[in-house]
């Protein structure tokens, strides 16, 4: 149950008038965001990626598939495990067709540290589309700060050192596979790293949350998404 008040007609007028201003301002400031993250500077990737993929291996240049832009959803997907992450799945759920991102020079990819062996069948299960590539033996995951392994590499998530983790009290940010998304862009064959983001920074793919917002009992959300099932397992 919602504990919203009940008015007349005018009065609700009055106070989603006011939302609006709200909602005005926050959007004025995401578009000034947005500004900013367009003008990023890039870094030149200068280490050849490997993956693996249905038609075979490929390099990072190949994820493209002719675009200049590249998006890659970097999906937590052990190699010890049976099925992928379920919060990395309920963020692909919630992709579009890519017909849309096409038409805008842009490609879009899932990666995961899994062998293409276990990934297939379980993009096939959840009825999934999406170009998904292996990076299984290589450093993509490690590089760029999604699987956590100090014995590779230095712990870092979210821009953040493993001693600023601890003590921001981010202890499950610390090892293991991490979600996350990264732009590249491309001139040629020479790839440019533009963007990374992590943790909250990947929110706003989450079309059903943003749809939850407009209701009154929003997301009904907890410590964890206790909620949150691959799509295949909720029942009824």
């Amino acid at each position: 149950m919602t504990n919203a008040q009940v008015v007349s007609p005018a009065e609700w007028l009055v106070a989603r008038k006011d939302l609006l201003a709200k909602e005005t301002a926050a959007a004025e400031a995401r578009e000034a965001v947005n500004a900013a993250r367009r003008a990023l500077p890039k870094v030149e990737i200068a280490k050849d990626y490997r993956f693996e993929g249905p038609d075979g291996k490929a390099g990072l240049v190949d994820l493209f598939d002719g675009h200049p832009q590249l998006i890659v959803y970097h999906f937590m997907f052990d190699p010890s495990w049976n099925e992928g992450c379920k919060h990395c799945s309920f963020l692909v759920d919630n992709i579009g067709h890519l017909a849309h991102l096409r038409a805008r020079n842009t490609s879009f990819a899932i990666v995961s540290r899994a062998p293409l062996a276990k990934i297939e069948p379980f993009k096939a299960r959840m009825g999934w589309s999406f170009p998904w590539y292996s990076s299984f033996g290589g450093d993509f995951n490690y590089d760029f700060h999604t699987t956590l392994d100090e014995a590779i590499a230095p712990v870092e998530y979210n821009f953040k050192d493993k001693a600023t983790l601890l003590a921001d009290g981010e202890i499950w940010f610390t090892q293991g596979e991490q979600g996350g998304i990264s732009v590249f862009f491309r001139e040629d064959d020479t790839v440019f790293h533009t963007y990374s983001a992590y943790a909250e920074g990947t929110e706003l793919l989450h079309g059903t949350l943003n749809y939850l917002d407009l209701t009154p009992l929003g997301r009904q959300d907890g410590p964890g998404s206790p909620w949150l099932r691959h799509h295949d397992k909720y029942r009824g």
